[in-house]
């Protein structure tokens, strides 16, 4: 029987059977080739403290990706902590995006100016 409720449970009010909105969260990384082994987490949070990451690199055209999986593996890490090895892989996965969005951004009347 689809819309089953338990017994007992009375009707639902109005968009209860949305899940809770979710806080947003952020993390930032920073990596220097020629200083780190590895990209350090130089940012992270939750509520606020996440939209005024993600506010400071809009403002910074720095590219933006979703990944709520890779956020919560990031943020568990302290400020200034190296991405583990075990991270490498999917971090090269989100390297590699951000070098391809920079380079097509960079292409843009908005980015790069062109000759």
């Amino acid at each position: 029987m689809t819309g089953a409720r338990p017994l007992g449970s009375g009707p639902r009010p109005p968009g209860s059977d949305r899940r809770p909105a979710r806080r947003p969260a952020a993390v930032a990384l920073r990596y220097r080739r020629d200083d780190d082994p590895a990209p350090r987490v130089t940012a992270a949070g939750t509520g606020p403290v996440a939209e005024r990451i993600l506010e400071l690199a809009r403002e910074h055209d720095l590219p933006l990706r979703e990944d709520p999986d890779l956020v919560e593996a990031l943020a568990a890490l302290d400020l200034n902590a190296l991405v583990p090895p075990e991270l490498y892989e999917v971090i090269a996965e989100v390297l590699a995006w951000a070098y391809r969005a920079n380079s097509a951004y960079a292409s843009t009347t908005r980015g790069l100016a062109t000759p």
